[in-house]
């Protein structure tokens, strides 16, 4: 099976392909998200596994976009508790450390511990490239921000494990696929939708999901691509689209907007 994720080997989104289909993968890191989204459409790999939301950050935008463009299907989804270390290259130790490289949303969530440290932040593409780099060229006063597996991954010796700011750091990851997901006990449904430009519009809209006591996890607006200041909704809801109930909801709330996509029913993460 070819699991294809954004950033090096090492990305935290690798650990999240680990956690959904285990070890036994071949491993397919894309430069970009779109390169993801890209490769599952044609079929050089199984599936993608791409962020769609940190605890801390709140939604990566880009992943919304690209599941209202592309026709694939989110098949799983799965929450990573991120644990952000400090890894240099081995014998060093955090006094000889001058420059730390990492992720801007990685610098961020560290923002606390990195304050206390007299040295240089550099913001760089990707959490493991930043551990890729100190390897490849042996920069010995440099540091980088990264997973406990990228430091095995490249052979660095951790210097600080835990320093992010704020331990309820969780992200939250699809896997999409061309096919989609089987029903299982617990399941979850994403679709988005933009509605009629008259009062009470979205009013109306929740009311379809709150008369049949069906539960939003989720709800959130994002400018749309194809008209300035006009929105699209992005909504979760607990249960499967083809299960009756939701099938009756989503057959009126296609009456009452404008658009609707569903972008797929999967099963719910263990939290």
């Amino acid at each position: 099976m070819k699991i294809a994720f954004q950033g090096e080997r090492g990305a935290f989104s690798e650990d999240a392909v680990i956690k959904l289909f285990g070890e036994g993968v071949d491993f397919s890191p894309c430069a970009h998200l779109r390169d993801v989204f890209q490769a599952v459409l044609e079929d050089k790999v199984n599936f993608g596994v791409v962020p769609v939301e940190n605890s801390q950050a709140g939604s990566i935008n880009e992943t919304y976009d690209l599941l209202l463009t592309y026709a694939l299907n989110i098949f799983a989804e799965v929450i990573l508790r991120i644990n952000h270390c400090l890894m240099a290259l081995p014998g060093k130790k955090l006094t000889d450390i001058r420059t730390i490289y990492s992720h801007p949303q990685a610098l961020a969530q560290c923002e606390e511990f990195l304050t206390k440290l007299k040295v240089e932040i550099v913001p760089s593409y990707d959490t493991a490239g930043s551990a890729k780099m100190i390897k490849e060229n042996q920069w010995k006063g440099v540091a980088a921000i990264a997973s406990s597996r990228a430091a095995a991954i490249y052979g660095l010796e951790i210097l600080r494990p835990q320093i992010e700011t704020n331990v309820n750091n969780y992200t939250r990851f699809f896997a999409i696929a061309k096919q989609k997901a089987k029903p299982v006990k617990r399941n979850k449904t994403s679709l988005v939708f933009s509605v009629k430009h008259i009062p009470g519009a979205l009013y109306k809209v929740l009311g379809i999901f709150a008369t049949r006591n069906i539960s939003l996890t989720k709800l959130e607006s994002r400018p749309s691509k194809s008209k300035p200041w006009e929105y699209v909704f992005y909504v979760d809801f607990e249960g499967h689209s083809d299960d009756e109930i939701y099938q009756e909801a989503i057959k009126e709330l296609r009456r009452e907007v404008t658009f609707v996509k569903i972008l797929g029913s999967y099963p719910q993460a263990k939290q």
